[in-house]
């Protein structure tokens, strides 16, 4: 691949309860596929080296992934990558969540084209920044831990730290039409809105 991809390290997220859900939906079938192999499935096409951070690494022995645990507990997504940061052997990382059905592989490559002299690269989205879908480099690695230490668990608490890149929805927009990367599954409700989708 292309050197802009070994420079990055593709993320999932997969340290969530899913307490709204009533069970690991993560493992949920959407179309014939679990949640966390459609997120996969993208994310093997975009990076050459990837990191599932969870703390039930038998649940995804089979994915074939290196998987991290969290280095800082209930510390939530913040949590996530910082340990995701913290565990990655290059300058950045891309960050997604586990439960994001509908990634578009030519959105991910459009944010790590665009993370030349930033520490963040975010979209966001009709004014909502979208931080499971985000890069992150390594200079937010202390920032983050001051934040964690202080129990200031939002993922935006340390950006005033750090130098941010807002991908904008018109920015987004091209490489999904739809913005149906941004979708996840936390509720019943988001569940039936992936089913619609999904068959749609």
């Amino acid at each position: 691949m292309a050197q802009e991809q070994q420079a990055i390290t593709g993320v999932i997220l997969a340290g969530g309860k899913s307490s709204r859900m009533g069970q690991n939906k993560a493992l949920m079938t959407l179309g014939g596929k679990r949640l966390v192999d459609r997120v996969l499935e993208v994310m093997r096409a975009v990076f050459d080296t990837l990191l599932l951070v969870t703390n039930t690494p038998t649940v995804y022995a089979d994915l074939g992934v290196r998987m991290v645990p969290d280095v800082w507990a209930e510390a939530g997504a913040l949590g996530g990558i910082y340990s995701a940061l913290q565990q990655a052997a290059t300058p950045s990382c891309l960050v997604v969540a586990c439960d994001m059905p509908f990634l578009q592989a030519a959105l991910l490559r459009y944010l790590v084209a665009q993370r030349r002299d930033y520490d963040v690269v975010v979209p966001d989205v009709h004014d909502e920044l979208q931080t499971l879908h985000a890069v992150y480099s390594q200079d937010c690695v202390a920032p983050i831990e001051r934040c964690l230490a202080a129990q200031r668990l939002r993922v935006i608490s340390f950006f005033p730290e750090v130098r941010v890149r807002t991908v904008t929805t018109s920015e987004v927009l091209p490489h999904d039409p739809q913005l149906l990367a941004f979708h996840n599954v936390n509720t019943p409700e988001d569940w039936r809105t992936a089913e619609q989708l999904a068959h749609g």
